[in-house]
């Protein structure tokens, strides 16, 4: 899928409010582009305006440069509505708040690089997956969500065309991540006086549970009540669950925040992120206050704070969080349409862009509970929870139809250097990397940890096997090589289709050259 990866930062040392706006990762190579730009004075008023009416905590400030002080009214004069007046007021606000978020950060060109993604996205009758990064920790807070073109228009994380997350590129290197067909959860109920334990584990069993319909993956729930952090570190590394569901009291702090899991028991962020990454989870949710706001200083907000932050950057593939206080009606619609879609195979940021839609039906536009929940997604994870519906019926299995696959080639990948080694490619996914966990081991240090991937997808041509391969590049720096009629070629994360004999190279444009080969071709 064409993805399209920005990020904001501050530029210190400036004097004012000057920031950087940059491309990151774009589906064409003209595209990474950079835009300076100062922060406006009219987006801090709203923001705080935003704060006194739908925050359900302290104001968290933007850090004023040496502009601040010179507040004009803003165009929709926000002032307190009149009485009987909050409905259409919220709604302004909300618009106002959105469409000068997007006007700051879609301007000259990075409106370009976006508007020609998205229509390069159309073109392949695809989405487009876009990402924002906010390195400056004084802009975290704010609903990016909302970001909305022209009144009338959806909100970014709304859009029919498009799948709106947030990411950050200071991570540790993603897991191996399991193929799985079932979605397994595990659902830990912490500590919370607001709710009844017992009651409230019922109802989201029966939610994430919900009977299946035709072409619904299967899900399997195990549910603790109140564990101990030792009871619930035995469960993650015992047993192979892919989603982590926690349900209860949470609190902001500047290691990730704390989670209740009983009365006197609490965990940070720190030390669950160090239990999910060691399980090979691919999606951790939230269902507490605060999992995606920042912890805070007076009013100021603390670096790499947010429980959501600390998750991603120790390489939990996907983090699902609350902005801010979210009522149980809410999280429960949310959770309910959320899981419908999992299940029906969908991936994750779809997943939420459906039930974030479900939420807005429900609760009206002006309110905002639409606007709360906040995905974050690892920078090299593709969204992808469970196999897809048309990966699952294509795929020939080995230990059903061996007599098929005993006609199919085999296909291998061979140095040709002299005295180089030939690997066999798996069935499935064959790994390629500098680390001992790969399929195939390269120890060159221009040669990332986990490299590359060469994907094998069996189809049926009539009653005919058809094996094709696919190389899927994964590198930090996208040293994957292939040599085509112009030379030697990047491939930048991106996947390309394999034919026999074609040369490939990892790392160094300079290093050892292999050879893709399927026999009697």
């Amino acid at each position: 899928m064409p993805s399209l990866n920005l990020a904001i930062a501050r530029l210190i040392n400036t004097g004012t409010d000057n920031f950087a706006i940059w491309v990151v990762k774009a589906p064409y190579p003209s595209g990474y582009v950079l835009h300076d730009c100062v922060w406006p004075v009219e987006l801090t008023q709203v923001w705080q305006e935003w704060q006194q009416m739908f925050a359900g905590h302290s104001g968290l400030d933007i850090h004023p440069g040496s502009n601040q002080g010179q507040i004009n009214p803003s165009p929709i004069n926000l002032v307190a509505p009149p009485s009987g007046q909050t409905t259409s007021y919220s709604i302004r606000l909300m618009q106002y708040l959105g469409i000068n978020l997007w006007r700051w950060v879609f301007d000259g060109p990075i409106l370009g690089s976006l508007e020609r993604s998205r229509g390069m996205a159309m073109g392949q009758r695809r989405r487009l997956r876009f990402r924002l990064e906010i390195r400056d920790p004084d802009l975290i807070a704010l609903p990016w969500e909302i970001m909305q073109r022209e009144p009338g228009q959806p909100a970014m994380s709304l859009s029919p065309d498009l799948l709106f997350s947030r990411t950050t590129s200071e991570v540790e290197a993603l897991p191996y991540l399991r193929t799985d067909q079932t979605l397994n959860i595990l659902l830990v109920l912490g500590h919370d006086d607001n709710l009844q334990l017992e009651q409230e584990a019922i109802i989201l069993e029966q939610i994430l549970e919900q009977r299946s319909f035709q072409g619904y993956a299967p899900c399997n729930v195990k549910t603790l009540l109140q564990p101990t952090p030792q009871e619930l570190i035995q469960e993650l590394e015992t047993k192979a669950y892919n989603v982590f569901f926690y349900a209860g009291h949470g609190l902001p702090g500047p290691d990730g925040g704390l989670f209740l899991l009983r009365p006197g028991m609490t965990l940070n962020g720190i030390e669950i992120a160090q239990v999910l990454t060691r399980s090979g989870l691919k999606l951790a949710v939230f269902n507490a206050c605060w999992g995606a706001q920042p912890a805070s200083s007076h009013h100021q907000a603390i670096p790499a704070s947010s429980m959501a932050e600390v998750l991603i950057r120790h390489g939990v593939p996907a983090v699902l969080g609350m902005r801010d206080q979210i009522a149980d009606h809410e999280s429960h619609s949310f959770i309910q349409a959320f899981t419908a879609a999992l299940r029906s195979r969908k991936s994750i940021d779809e997943a939420v862009a459906e039930a974030r839609q479900e939420l807005l039906t429900l609760y009206k536009f002006n309110q905002p509970a639409w606007t709360l929940p906040v995905l974050y997604l690892h920078p090299d994870f593709d969204g992808e929870l469970i196999k897809s519906f048309d990966e699952g019926v294509t795929e020939i299995p080995e230990t059903v139809l061996p007599n098929l696959n005993s006609s199919i080639p085999q296909a291998s990948l061979r140095s040709l250097s002299s005295g180089g080694e030939t690997w066999v490619l798996r069935s499935g996914v064959t790994r390629i990397g500098r680390t001992k966990d790969n399929d195939i081991v390269i120890p060159e240090p221009s040669v990332s940890k986990r490299h590359a991937e060469i994907l094998c997808r069996n189809t049926l041509t009539g009653t005919t096997p058809v094996r094709t391969y696919y190389l899927q590049d994964f590198s930090t720096y996208g040293t994957t090589w292939c040599l085509g009629p112009n030379g030697w070629q990047q491939i930048l994360r991106e996947e390309v289709p394999l034919q026999s004999g074609m040369q490939l190279k990892f790392g160094s444009s300079r290093g050892e050259i292999w050879q893709f080969v399927i026999e009697d071709s």
